[in-house]
């Protein structure tokens, strides 16, 4: 009884370590053990730097060094296709890229500086045009080619004084009455069975704070509303998910796009979303997307 109990106590600890091991992952010093359990890397992989044998000749790489140093080798994209720009990108270097492609016709919208699917969409179209990989990243090929065959865009190229200039309706705008908002245009528009009744331009929250994307509806309306969170005035807020809202930005109004909001959509005419806030319904459809 006494050896059977001492043999149960003895499986218990080797379980229980077993199980301490696997769940801390690994440790700075390996028990002494595991080195004849698990080769370690120097032995597993030949060094980087191939020397010489004792002849004088380089010595051969085992095949295993072969057949791990193939795949590594592949999948690490080449220095000359390595993209300068690409989907996601938010820069002034995009903004020129922009400016340049508006020139060239293969963008309708203006300059934002965000690398979204009209940028992508329309850098594919050029390498398409000029016989480059058409990947719709912009690397450094296709930079220079786009350079030669336009200018040097203007400020206000760069930054159009008019209004932002409306975005294609996303597929979901096209039925009922809704607010469809663009990212990438940073513009709203006001559509009514896929008629665009006003536009107005927009921006979102920061990085840390952003606007959420999908298809949402209008919660409530308040023509006069402050903040709980932030204690900042929302007029003409119409909230369609959770706490974020469309509604009126004087900082918008005063400072452009240097400012972000928390993750609400702001408008900087006060004009256009008054008369917005009078005729959206709750229960009325909102889409934003890029």
């Amino acid at each position: 009884m006494h050896r059977q109990k001492a043999i149960v106590r003895a499986l218990g600890a080797a379980v229980a370590v077993a199980l301490a091991a696997t769940a801390c992952g690994p440790s700075e010093s390996a028990p002494a053990g595991a080195a004849s359990a698990v080769p370690s890397a120097s032995a597993a992989e030949p060094s980087p730097s191939a020397s010489p044998s004792d002849d004088g000749k380089a010595a051969s790489p085992s095949p295993s060094a072969s057949q791990s140093a193939s795949p590594s080798a592949s999948a690490s994209p080449s220095p000359t296709v390595k993209a300068i720009m690409a989907n996601g990108d938010d820069s002034e270097q995009v903004r020129e890229l922009q400016a340049r492609l508006k020139q060239l016709k293969l963008m309708s919208v203006k300059p934002t500086g965000f690398y979204g699917s009209k940028t992508t969409s329309a850098v594919k179209s050029f390498q398409a045009k000029n016989g480059l990989p058409a990947t719709g990243a912009v690397d450094a090929a296709t930079w220079k080619k786009i350079q030669a065959m336009s200018k040097k865009p203007t400020a206000d190229e760069l930054r159009p004084p008019a209004v932002n200039e409306a975005d294609a309706p996303d597929p979901r705008c096209m039925q009922g009455r809704v607010m469809c908002i663009s990212k990438e245009s940073r513009t709203l528009a006001w559509m009514i069975d896929g008629k665009i009744i006003s536009t107005m331009d927009v921006r979102f929250g920061s990085e840390n704070t952003p606007t959420r994307e999908g298809e949402f509806s209008v919660g409530w309306k308040a023509k006069d509303w402050t903040s709980t969170i932030y204690h900042t005035p929302m007029p003409y807020a119409m909230f369609f998910s959770g706490g974020q809202a469309v509604h009126y930005s004087a900082d918008f109004a005063a400072r452009g796009y240097n400012g972000a909001s928390h993750g609400c959509v702001n408008v900087r005419d006060k004009g256009k979303i008054a008369a917005l806030f009078d005729q959206v319904k709750v229960g009325d459809k909102v889409v934003v997307y890029w």
